[in-house]
């Protein structure tokens, strides 16, 4: 029988978060939104809710418990190389502010959406997630936070389809040796396999830090850090 998890959802409202609402519902698992004050009306019908900043642990940690999950899904719409800054602001400040929450709970198993990488382009958003990573291994280190990182490059869904133009040439990259490892890397996923990615990290806490990048995300093994 598969064990029940109460997971608290970061970013509910954006691109990935109400479809996994809806999975991790309809799997049985209890779950509870932190929404920023009038974002409430976006959530899914029914869905219990803590209103807060997601930049600001202070206002929400108190409402994380009795979750045993905390999976982080905020991060700045469509990023593009123009936006470093609000890669800073928010994507950055909001990854340390989910670690600190979740620490301040108790939770055990933080799930974070980070990005592929090494990469060749977006640089700086590359820099804060990867400082992110960080931070949550020192949390591990401290004994007393496990995670499962995800690394997609590009999740296609609604309004996110142009990629699928690039197919053809992940094809032929996939193909030449001496590219085949940053096109596996740098592939494109849709949101329905990271949706399934989520749901399956938060049914198999991790045990330290995993690592699970594009390959493990279609549904393939990951890799463990």
């Amino acid at each position: 029988m598969r064990h029940r998890h109460h997971v608290f959802v970061t970013g509910a409202t954006g691109y990935l978060g109400g479809a996994l609402l809806g999975a991790l519902a309809a799997r049985g698992h209890t779950v509870r939104a932190l929404v920023r004050p009038g974002s409430e009306r976006r959530l899914p019908s029914g869905v219990p809710y803590v209103l807060g900043d997601a930049l600001d642990p202070a206002s929400y940690a108190s409402g994380v418990a009795p979750a045993d999950t905390l999976v982080h899904l905020v991060g700045v719409p469509h990023p593009s190389p123009a936006k470093a800054l609000e890669f800073e602001r928010v994507d950055r400040a909001s990854g340390l502010a989910a670690i600190a929450a979740a620490r301040a709970a108790g939770v055990r198993h933080l799930v974070y959406v980070s990005v592929a990488q090494p990469a060749p382009v977006m640089r700086a958003y590359v820099a804060v997630r990867a400082a992110v990573e960080a931070a949550i291994r020192d949390a591990h280190a401290a004994g007393d936070l496990d995670a499962t990182i995800l690394r997609p490059w590009y999740v296609l869904g609604p309004g996110h389809r142009w990629p699928h133009l690039l197919r053809p040439v992940y094809a032929v990259l996939r193909r030449i040796p001496s590219t085949r490892d940053g096109a596996t890397r740098l592939g494109l996923v849709t949101r329905a396999e990271m949706v399934a990615a989520l749901v399956r990290a938060v049914e198999a806490p991790a045990l330290g830090v995993r690592v699970v990048d594009v390959p493990g995300i279609r549904g393939v093994k990951g890799n463990a850090a």
